[in-house]
Protein backbone atom coordinates (compact mmCIF):
# COMPACT_ATOMS: atom_id res chain seq x y z
CA UNK A 1 0.00 0.00 0.00
CA UNK A 2 1.34 3.57 -0.57
CA UNK A 3 2.37 5.85 1.77
CA UNK A 4 1.05 9.41 1.96
CA UNK A 5 2.39 12.16 -0.85
CA UNK A 6 5.52 14.63 0.29
CA UNK A 7 5.07 12.49 4.08
CA UNK A 8 1.54 13.34 4.57
CA UNK A 9 2.54 17.15 4.60
CA UNK A 10 0.63 20.07 3.11
CA UNK A 11 2.21 22.36 1.02
CA UNK A 12 0.66 26.11 1.31
CA UNK A 13 1.84 29.66 0.24
CA UNK A 14 1.25 32.80 2.06
CA UNK A 15 -0.07 35.56 -0.22
CA UNK A 16 3.15 37.83 -1.61
CA UNK A 17 2.72 40.99 -3.32
CA UNK A 18 0.16 40.40 -6.00
CA UNK A 19 1.38 36.59 -6.56
CA UNK A 20 -1.34 34.50 -6.11
CA UNK A 21 -1.82 32.57 -9.29
CA UNK A 22 1.89 31.37 -8.58
CA UNK A 23 0.64 30.26 -4.97
CA UNK A 24 -2.40 28.64 -6.95
CA UNK A 25 -0.51 26.93 -9.43
CA UNK A 26 2.02 25.45 -6.86
CA UNK A 27 -0.36 24.46 -4.23
CA UNK A 28 -2.59 22.96 -6.62
CA UNK A 29 1.20 20.75 -7.74
CA UNK A 30 1.95 20.92 -3.76
CA UNK A 31 5.00 22.21 -4.13
CA UNK A 32 7.39 25.06 -4.60
CA UNK A 33 7.34 24.10 -8.79
CA UNK A 34 6.85 27.63 -10.44
CA UNK A 35 7.99 30.85 -9.68
CA UNK A 36 7.16 34.04 -10.46
CA UNK A 37 9.60 34.42 -13.20
CA UNK A 38 8.92 31.37 -14.63
CA UNK A 39 4.96 32.34 -15.14
CA UNK A 40 5.98 35.70 -16.53
CA UNK A 41 8.23 33.65 -19.64
CA UNK A 42 5.03 31.38 -20.41
CA UNK A 43 2.84 35.02 -20.27
CA UNK A 44 5.66 36.64 -22.40
CA UNK A 45 5.52 33.30 -24.67
CA UNK A 46 1.77 33.63 -25.18
CA UNK A 47 2.04 37.16 -26.02
CA UNK A 48 4.36 36.94 -28.63
CA UNK A 49 2.09 33.87 -30.44
CA UNK A 50 -1.16 36.13 -30.02
CA UNK A 51 1.00 39.23 -31.49
CA UNK A 52 2.29 36.63 -34.69
CA UNK A 53 -1.39 35.58 -34.95
CA UNK A 54 -3.15 39.19 -35.44
CA UNK A 55 0.02 39.85 -37.84
CA UNK A 56 -0.61 36.57 -39.64
CA UNK A 57 -4.46 38.06 -39.69
CA UNK A 58 -3.93 41.31 -41.19
CA UNK A 59 -3.25 39.47 -44.67
CA UNK A 60 -2.10 41.70 -47.25
CA UNK A 61 -3.18 45.15 -45.37
CA UNK A 62 -0.90 47.80 -44.54
CA UNK A 63 0.65 48.51 -41.15
CA UNK A 64 -1.95 50.93 -40.36
CA UNK A 65 -5.35 49.26 -41.12
CA UNK A 66 -5.08 46.71 -37.79
CA UNK A 67 -3.65 47.70 -34.61
CA UNK A 68 -1.36 45.34 -32.74
CA UNK A 69 -1.63 46.15 -28.92
CA UNK A 70 2.32 46.15 -26.96
CA UNK A 71 0.62 45.33 -23.70
CA UNK A 72 0.51 42.21 -22.86
CA UNK A 73 -2.73 40.50 -21.89
CA UNK A 74 -1.33 37.82 -19.69
CA UNK A 75 0.61 39.68 -17.04
CA UNK A 76 0.21 42.60 -15.46
CA UNK A 77 3.10 44.19 -14.24
CA UNK A 78 2.36 44.08 -10.79
CA UNK A 79 2.52 40.33 -10.97
CA UNK A 80 -1.21 39.06 -11.93
CA UNK A 81 -1.66 36.28 -14.51
CA UNK A 82 -4.57 35.17 -16.78
CA UNK A 83 -5.89 31.62 -16.54
CA UNK A 84 -3.72 30.82 -20.21
CA UNK A 85 -0.69 31.13 -18.31
CA UNK A 86 -2.05 28.88 -15.23
CA UNK A 87 -3.09 26.44 -17.77
CA UNK A 88 0.36 26.44 -19.86
CA UNK A 89 2.15 25.93 -16.23
CA UNK A 90 0.54 22.85 -15.09
CA UNK A 91 0.03 21.27 -18.97
CA UNK A 92 3.97 20.57 -17.84
CA UNK A 93 2.50 17.95 -15.76
CA UNK A 94 0.14 17.27 -17.99
CA UNK A 95 -2.49 18.75 -16.14
CA UNK A 96 -5.73 19.59 -18.05
CA UNK A 97 -7.53 22.82 -16.69
CA UNK A 98 -11.36 22.61 -17.64
CA UNK A 99 -14.06 25.19 -16.97
CA UNK A 100 -16.61 23.94 -14.72
CA UNK A 101 -19.24 24.90 -16.22
CA UNK A 102 -18.68 22.92 -19.18
CA UNK A 103 -20.61 19.76 -20.29
CA UNK A 104 -17.00 17.64 -19.63
CA UNK A 105 -17.38 18.55 -16.36
CA UNK A 106 -20.76 17.73 -15.60
CA UNK A 107 -19.42 14.81 -13.24
CA UNK A 108 -17.60 17.09 -11.33
CA UNK A 109 -20.65 19.47 -10.64
CA UNK A 110 -22.62 16.54 -9.79
CA UNK A 111 -19.44 14.81 -7.38
CA UNK A 112 -16.70 17.10 -7.23
CA UNK A 113 -15.29 14.95 -3.97
CA UNK A 114 -14.30 12.61 -6.63
CA UNK A 115 -12.31 15.23 -8.05
CA UNK A 116 -8.69 16.04 -7.24
CA UNK A 117 -8.54 20.02 -7.13
CA UNK A 118 -10.57 22.86 -8.51
CA UNK A 119 -9.14 26.69 -8.96
CA UNK A 120 -10.89 29.53 -8.26
CA UNK A 121 -11.21 33.17 -9.72
CA UNK A 122 -12.14 36.42 -8.91
CA UNK A 123 -11.29 39.80 -9.83
CA UNK A 124 -7.43 39.57 -9.02
CA UNK A 125 -7.55 36.30 -7.07
CA UNK A 126 -7.10 32.77 -7.16
CA UNK A 127 -6.80 29.88 -4.99
CA UNK A 128 -6.96 26.43 -5.16
CA UNK A 129 -9.19 23.78 -3.60
CA UNK A 130 -6.89 20.30 -3.47
CA UNK A 131 -7.66 17.16 -2.29
CA UNK A 132 -4.40 15.58 -0.47
CA UNK A 133 -4.04 12.45 0.93
CA UNK A 134 -8.14 11.82 0.52
CA UNK A 135 -8.81 14.91 2.80
CA UNK A 136 -10.00 18.38 1.00
CA UNK A 137 -8.16 21.66 1.69
CA UNK A 138 -8.64 25.21 0.77
CA UNK A 139 -5.25 26.61 0.13
CA UNK A 140 -6.30 30.19 -0.37
CA UNK A 141 -3.18 32.28 0.18
CA UNK A 142 -4.86 34.64 1.94
CA UNK A 143 -5.33 32.03 4.58
CA UNK A 144 -2.07 31.68 6.92
CA UNK A 145 -2.63 27.54 7.04
CA UNK A 146 -4.95 25.25 4.59
CA UNK A 147 -8.16 25.18 6.21
CA UNK A 148 -9.84 21.38 5.85
CA UNK A 149 -13.16 21.02 4.18
CA UNK A 150 -15.28 18.20 4.65
CA UNK A 151 -16.05 16.38 2.10
CA UNK A 152 -20.18 17.22 2.09
CA UNK A 153 -19.23 20.58 2.82
CA UNK A 154 -16.94 20.90 -0.43
CA UNK A 155 -20.43 21.06 -2.86
CA UNK A 156 -21.60 23.82 -0.82
CA UNK A 157 -18.76 25.14 -0.81
CA UNK A 158 -18.41 25.55 -4.34
CA UNK A 159 -21.93 26.39 -5.04
CA UNK A 160 -21.84 29.43 -2.32
CA UNK A 161 -18.65 30.75 -4.66
CA UNK A 162 -20.41 30.59 -7.89
CA UNK A 163 -23.16 32.71 -6.21
CA UNK A 164 -20.65 35.11 -5.30
CA UNK A 165 -19.83 35.10 -9.09
CA UNK A 166 -16.59 33.18 -8.65
CA UNK A 167 -15.40 31.50 -11.92
CA UNK A 168 -13.94 27.96 -11.34
CA UNK A 169 -11.84 25.48 -13.14
CA UNK A 170 -11.41 21.75 -12.15
CA UNK A 171 -7.71 20.27 -12.39
CA UNK A 172 -7.62 16.88 -14.13
CA UNK A 173 -4.52 14.65 -14.70
CA UNK A 174 -2.00 12.67 -12.91
CA UNK A 175 -0.62 15.13 -10.35
CA UNK A 176 3.11 14.91 -8.72
CA UNK A 177 3.22 12.02 -5.85
CA UNK A 178 6.08 13.70 -4.74
CA UNK A 179 7.68 16.99 -4.74
CA UNK A 180 11.19 16.18 -6.47
CA UNK A 181 12.64 19.58 -4.98
CA UNK A 182 14.81 19.09 -2.09
CA UNK A 183 14.47 20.99 0.75
CA UNK A 184 17.38 23.24 0.49
CA UNK A 185 15.75 24.28 -3.18
CA UNK A 186 12.09 24.65 -1.66
CA UNK A 187 12.22 27.45 0.54
CA UNK A 188 10.85 30.21 -1.94
CA UNK A 189 9.81 32.69 1.16
CA UNK A 190 6.34 32.36 1.16
CA UNK A 191 6.13 28.49 0.63
CA UNK A 192 5.57 26.23 3.57
CA UNK A 193 5.46 22.35 4.64
CA UNK A 194 3.00 22.12 7.02
CA UNK A 195 1.31 18.66 8.90
CA UNK A 196 -2.55 18.49 9.30
CA UNK A 197 -2.36 19.15 12.90
CA UNK A 198 -0.50 21.91 12.33
CA UNK A 199 -2.65 23.94 9.90
CA UNK A 200 -5.28 22.81 12.23
CA UNK A 201 -4.04 24.70 14.62
CA UNK A 202 -3.33 27.64 12.79
CA UNK A 203 -6.55 27.95 11.48
CA UNK A 204 -8.27 27.64 15.07
CA UNK A 205 -5.92 30.52 16.40
CA UNK A 206 -6.69 32.24 12.90
CA UNK A 207 -10.48 31.73 13.47
CA UNK A 208 -10.32 33.59 17.10
CA UNK A 209 -9.91 36.85 15.25
CA UNK A 210 -12.85 37.79 12.14
CA UNK A 211 -11.28 37.05 8.67
CA UNK A 212 -13.65 36.72 5.26
CA UNK A 213 -14.86 33.27 5.09
CA UNK A 214 -16.50 32.84 2.07
CA UNK A 215 -14.68 36.20 -0.20
CA UNK A 216 -18.18 37.71 0.09
CA UNK A 217 -16.55 41.28 -0.68
CA UNK A 218 -12.79 40.47 -2.32
CA UNK A 219 -12.49 43.70 -3.47
CA UNK A 220 -12.56 44.92 0.76
CA UNK A 221 -10.48 42.07 1.24
CA UNK A 222 -7.87 42.95 -1.43
CA UNK A 223 -8.02 46.87 -0.85
CA UNK A 224 -6.72 45.79 3.05
CA UNK A 225 -3.37 44.44 1.44
CA UNK A 226 -0.38 46.41 1.91
CA UNK A 227 -0.70 48.68 -1.35
CA UNK A 228 3.38 49.31 -2.11
CA UNK A 229 4.64 47.93 -4.75
CA UNK A 230 7.24 45.43 -4.79
CA UNK A 231 9.89 47.63 -7.50
CA UNK A 232 12.55 44.46 -7.49
CA UNK A 233 9.90 42.08 -8.41
CA UNK A 234 8.35 44.57 -11.03
CA UNK A 235 11.50 45.17 -12.57
CA UNK A 236 12.42 41.49 -13.07
CA UNK A 237 8.86 40.89 -14.63
CA UNK A 238 9.59 43.82 -16.98
CA UNK A 239 12.97 42.46 -17.69
CA UNK A 240 11.74 39.20 -18.87
CA UNK A 241 8.90 41.06 -20.95
CA UNK A 242 11.80 43.19 -23.00
CA UNK A 243 14.00 39.78 -23.21
CA UNK A 244 11.53 37.84 -24.47
CA UNK A 245 9.97 40.58 -26.60
CA UNK A 246 9.41 39.59 -30.42
CA UNK A 247 11.64 42.35 -32.96
CA UNK A 248 9.65 43.99 -35.06
CA UNK A 249 7.93 42.22 -37.49
CA UNK A 250 8.24 43.98 -41.45
CA UNK A 251 4.88 43.29 -42.75
CA UNK A 252 6.19 44.10 -46.53
CA UNK A 253 9.01 41.82 -46.11
CA UNK A 254 6.85 38.99 -45.40
CA UNK A 255 8.38 37.62 -42.34
CA UNK A 256 6.24 36.01 -39.70
CA UNK A 257 6.18 33.56 -37.00
CA UNK A 258 4.72 30.06 -37.29
CA UNK A 259 2.78 29.76 -33.60
CA UNK A 260 -0.32 29.16 -32.92
CA UNK A 261 -1.84 30.96 -30.42
CA UNK A 262 -3.35 29.02 -27.15
CA UNK A 263 -6.64 28.26 -25.92
CA UNK A 264 -8.76 31.58 -25.09
CA UNK A 265 -10.16 32.06 -21.50
CA UNK A 266 -10.90 34.60 -18.94
CA UNK A 267 -7.84 36.89 -18.15
CA UNK A 268 -7.28 37.92 -14.51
Amino acid sequence: MEGPSNGGMLYHEVQESKLCAVHCVNTVLQGPFFSEFDLAALASDLDRKERQMMLEGGGGRAPADYFIPEESHNVSMDGDFSIQVLQKALEVWDLQVIPLNCPVAEPAQIDPELENAFICHLQDHWFCIRKVNGEWYNFDSLYAAPEHLSKFYLSAYLDSLKGFGWSIFLVRGNFPKECPITSSEASNGYGQWLSPEDAERITKSCNSVQRPHQRTDLTEVLDAEDEDEDEELNAAIAASLMDSSPAVVSVEAGTSQDENKNISGENA
